[in-house]
């Protein structure tokens, strides 16, 4: 094998394995344009962001993103929401850890607002547990 086509498949092969990586932290019923916004410690258990909705009100960020259940167990979700300046910096003093069971086949819908004006973008992060 020539040296330009070695290089071509080792390439291939890091992509494909930076594409499984990213595929493997949310689950795949999450948009990827959700995706982005989600920040997940561990595993997804079978829960996924469906939709996601920012919305800028008398100059405020809000939210409210759509968390179902693929699976038929039930799962224990802590989540909170990271509020992010358009550098990426964090703004305010960040939000508590909320817990939520989210039932087997279930959706639920979790909502927040940006505790500044200087807030941008958002992270949504979550740890998704069996029951």
């Amino acid at each position: 094998m020539t040296p330009r086509k070695t290089l071509a498949a080792l390439c291939t092969a890091l992509l494909a394995l930076a594409g499984c990586a990213q595929a493997q932290q949310h689950d795949p019923a999450t948009p990827i344009a959700v995706a982005s916004k989600v920040a997940l410690r561990g595993e997804a258990n079978n829960i996924a962001v469906r939709e996601m909705r920012l919305v800028r009100r008398n100059d405020i960020l809000t939210v409210q993103a759509d968390l179902a259940n693929m699976g038929r167990s039930d799962r224990t979700v802590f989540y909170r929401f990271k509020w992010l300046d358009s550098v990426g910096n964090q703004v305010g003093d960040g939000e508590s850890w909320k817990q939520m069971t989210v039932l087997g086949l279930g959706e639920q819908t979790v909502k927040s607002v940006a505790p500044t004006s200087a807030a941008v973008d958002l992270r949504l992060e979550m740890n998704v547990e069996t029951r």
